[in-house]
Order: C-alpha cells, then sequence, then structure tokens
C-alpha cells in the first residue's frame, strides 16, 4: 500500500479533529431537532447552540450574545463589512484596507467601490507590514472603516493589530479584522486588540466546513443581508447548522485549551522544515525578521525549478502550496507577494503546519 505524502497545507484545511467529529454526530440523528422549535428536541438543540456560541465567544475574550454564526469566514466578512456601512451611512463613504487582504475582503471592497465607496489600498513594505504613518495619513472625515487582517495567509505575517485597533478607536473609525489565519495559533484578544468586528472559520482549525463565525461588538449596528426568519438575532436567517455549530464549539474549546501544546509542535515542525529547507541549501525562510504565526513558513527555493515545478517534483514526499488555496484556479499569480516588491513571484512556496 502507498503512503500518503505528508501534508503541509493546513493554512488550506484541516482535517476534522475526532473529538469534533464525535460530538457532531449525534446531531445528524439523534438530536437533530431545529433551535427554533419551541419543543423538547428544539430545546436540546437550542442548549447545544448556545453552548458552542459560548465556546467560540471564550477564544477571542467576547460575549457569546456578540457571535454570529454564518457558513464561514467569507460570508462573516461580506456581512461584517457590508452590513456595517449599510446600517451606517451617516459615518461615511471612506474605507481603508490593505493589497496584501484575503481575496474575500478585497473583492467586497471591488463591490463597494461599484456603489460609490471610496477604497484606499494601503502597501506594504518588503515585510508585508503596512505604514502605521500612511494609515494615519489615509484616514479623513469620511473614514467609516478600516479592514485590516490578523495574520496573512499566504506569508504568515502579523499586522500590528492593537496598534491598528488603538488608531481606528481614536478615531471613531470601526475595526473589521480577519483572523481566520489566527485563530488558535496566537492569542486573539478583541478587548484588548480594540477590535469592533472578527471573523473566524471552522475548517482552519479542525473544525468541520462550512461553519463560521462573527464577532460584532455589541453596541455596533450592522444590517442583516440574508433576511428570512430572523436566526442569529435577526442578523444572519435560516435555519441553524447545529452540528456544523457543535463542532465549531468543540474546536474552538480544544485550540483553547490546547493552545500551549499546539504551539509547542508548531514550533518543533517548524525549526524542523526550516533545517531541512537552509541547512540544506533548497531554500530561504522569508520574514525570519519580523513577527509571524507559528504555522506558516513563506519559503523562497534556490532550486532551478521554479514552485510548481518543485511542488510536483516532491509531490510523492510532501504536498504544500504557492498561495492561497482560494485562488488556485486563478494562474495570475499570488497579488500577496506582487505587493511585496522584492518577492520572486515564481520561486516562494508556501508551507503551513
Amino acid at each position: 500500500m502507498t503512503s500518503k505524502p505528508s501534508y503541509y497545507d493546513y493554512a488550506s484545511t484541516t482535517p476534522v479533529d475526532p473529538r469534533v467529529l464525535e460530538a457532531m454526530l449525534p446531531f445528524f440523528t439523534e438530536d437533530f431537532g431545529n433551535p427554533g422549535s419551541n419543543h423538547s428536541y428544539g430545546k436540546q438543540a437550542k442548549r447545544h447552540v448556545d453552548s458552542a456560541r459560548n465556546e467560540v465567544a471564550q477564544i477571542i475574550n467576547a460575549d457569546s450574545k456578540e457571535i454570529y454564526f454564518t457558513s464561514g469566514a467569507t460570508e462573516a466578512i461580506n456581512l461584517g463589512i457590508k452590513g456595517f456601512l449599510e446600517a451606517n451611512p451617516e459615518k461615511g463613504n471612506h474605507i481603508i484596507t490593505v493589497k496584501t487582504e484575503h481575496k474575500a475582503v478585497l473583492a467586497t471592497c471591488e463591490y463597494l467601490e461599484s456603489r460609490g465607496y471610496h477604497v484606499t489600498y494601503l502597501d506594504v513594505d518588503e515585510n508585508g507590514l503596512i505604514s502605521m504613518n500612511a494609515l494615519k495619513r489615509a484616514i479623513s472625515d469620511r473614514t467609516c472603516l478600516i479592514a485590516i487582517m490578523y495574520v496573512n495567509n499566504e506569508t504568515g505575517v502579523l499586522q500590528d493589530i492593537p496598534a491598528i485597533g488603538q488608531i481606528a478607536r481614536e478615531h471613531s473609525i470601526c475595526f473589521f479584522c480577519d483572523a481566520t489565519q489566527a485563530i488558535g495559533k496566537v492569542s486573539v484578544d478583541v478587548v484588548n486588540d480594540a477590535i469592533d468586528m472578527l471573523c473566524i472559520s471552522a475548517h482552519k482549525m479542525y473544525g468541520p466546513k462550512g461553519i463560521g463565525a462573527l464577532y460584532v461588538r455589541k453596541d455596533l449596528k450592522v444590517n442583516s443581508m440574508i433576511h428570512g426568519g430572523g436566526q442569529e438575532f435577526n442578523l444572519r436567517s435560516g435555519t441553524l447548522n447545529v452540528p456544523g455549530i457543535v463542532g465549531m464549539g468543540v474546536a474552538c474549546n480544544l485550540a483553547r485549551i490546547e493552545f500551549d501544546e499546539r504551539l509547542g509542535k508548531m514550533q518543533a515542525e517548524r525549526k524542523r522544515l526550516t533545517e531541512y529547507f537552509e541547512g540544506e541549501g533548497i531554500g530561504k525562510i522569508n520574514f525570519s525578521s519580523v513577527k509571524c504565526a507559528p504555522h506558516i513558513l513563506s519559503v523562497t527555493l534556490n532550486t532551478d525549478e521554479d514552485a510548481d515545478e518543485f511542488l510536483m517534483l516532491k509531490s510523492k514526499d510532501f504536498v504544500a502550496s504557492t498561495g492561497s488555496a482560494c485562488n488556485a484556479s486563478i494562474v495570475e499569480g499570488s497579488h500577496v507577494l506582487k505587493a511585496i516588491d522584492s518577492m520572486p513571484l515564481k520561486h516562494v512556496i508556501r508551507m503551513s503546519l
């Protein structure tokens, strides 16, 4: 029997933890009630949804009433950004984001530009970081929202989120943060980080696909984008995905209580991969001089082959990626690496743990 290659594409997706799956299974067959139903089956489902909501809230230091379940981070991004702007037209029509954001944010901003909003796309330096001075200069009296991710999904670089949150708070601007790659890998605290809205996806942290969450600070006004039965406190209608929600709650709980253990494993594996690439002269680890999440390594290859050729040659040993899996069908190259001028696009791979 042929053994599978080692998997180094966890930033793309993770397997479901067996403990998560075990917790989910009864909600497909036994505890199948609709949490909107006012009988024993519905009430049992609602208790588990409430428990999961609390687990999601705990991992970011939020209140459970500030958590809204969605189908994933992309929906949470669209709901948060569009919903806030629609609910608060008096706050202005100018958005600030970064050229290296996930496509879910960039495509949302491009759509909003077509609806009359003005968007400033901040540049990044050779380390993938924004300039705080550039951020401050971009703010105008019409700036209503700043959208900047916690951990870049291709480079692993961490922006200075607490500093950005403080700048936004000082100017009374809503701060939306895509924390999809941060949860479970770095410590996220929406209070200390002054984050107003934040998105999470379960399948990036050993939970199931098709479930995510949007955090909205309790005094913030956001309009619904999906109308119907008024589920999720009238913000996101649709029958709740109870098995997915339960799975996400368990995944968040495990990520929180096992944080130190998982961090140690990632750091050990990161060291081993660094020694493999740099020790054998195969490649150089990028962004080693700045703070990065422990699970993402950006590697510039020293080989004659380009990144795709290298991964093809190594496909029996391990699998990795040349960028975001969300853009895998797009041959134009990584928009993140293009935004970092010094990066050799054709020779960079992403190893994620």
